[in-house]
């Protein structure tokens, strides 16, 4: 694909935003080509993570401007549609059966940091810059903050989205929108080792599920989430991975998955 590429090493599947020249920004075309990466990896037998990173100095700065001035001369359907084509991508990742690591190098703004921080996991450089600044322009970041709502509260969130303001990498892992902080000579490293002890350690179908559990339990009242929490357990118990784990716990046996 011209603007997304897409390559597996070791069970790590790298999924590349590759639109250097213009700052990996957005547009139906580069988000279309993510749906089908991201597609791609979560039936690919060879890859057990995903790492979401990209090329050039920036991660993605969000909408691609020349490409929002068209979207003004669309109707309010026309426009719909378009929307609806990005909270597909948001959707699909949040909800990828596999885990996502963003790997962000450079700033991440607008749309680009949404895309940073509805990954499960987030590695940034110290340099980078996060941050929703679309009120600054006349716009909302609407898609984005059905999932900043869930995973830093209503406070930060509100703060994010109400002044536009960029934070530092050191601030956004402060509220919880990143998790890890490496300099940007070990960061490669740093991810690739970190997929790789997921890949190692961790069994797929208990990761799947887990990440199952996390998006659906926030809908539910604390019964039903109790009951579908307990329904869940008995299911994990019946899986032949954790029929595997725990035979081999019990014979203090050490195995890769």
């Amino acid at each position: 694909m011209e603007y997304v590429q897409y390559s597996v090493v070791e069970r790590v599947g790298y999924i590349t935003l590759n639109r250097p020249e213009k700052r990996n920004a957005l547009n139906f075309e580069v988000v279309r080509q993510l749906k089908h990466a991201f597609d791609f990896a979560e039936n690919d037998e060879s890859c057990k993570v995903v790492v979401l990173q990209a090329t050039g100095e920036v991660f993605c700065a969000g909408v691609d401007l020349a490409y929002m001035q068209t979207l003004a001369q669309n109707t309010f359907d026309e426009n719909l549609y378009d929307s609806s084509h990005l909270m597909q991508l948001f959707r699909q990742i949040y909800t990828l059966k596999k885990v996502v690591i963003a790997k962000v190098h450079g700033h991440a703004i607008a749309g680009g940091c949404g895309l940073a921080s509805i990954c499960d996991l987030v590695f940034s450089v110290p340099e980078a810059n996060f941050g929703y600044t679309e009120v600054k322009i006349g716009f909302v970041p609407a898609i984005v903050s059905v999932f900043l709502l869930r995973k830093i509260g209503e406070a930060c969130t509100k703060e994010l989205l109400l002044t536009g303001d960029l934070v530092s990498a050191a601030k956004a892992r402060e509220i919880g929108l990143i998790n890890n902080i490496v300099p940007a000579a070990d960061l490669n490293q740093a991810v690739f080792d970190f997929a790789q002890k997921l890949c190692r350690e961790n069994s797929a179908q208990s990761m799947e599920m887990v990440k199952e559990m996390l998006y659906r339990l926030p809908d539910m009242k604390l019964n039903r989430g109790l009951h579908y929490a307990a329904e869940m357990n008995a299911l994990a118990r019946g899986t032949a991975d954790c029929q595997r784990g725990m035979a081999a716990f019990l014979q203090k046996e050490k195995f890769w998955w």
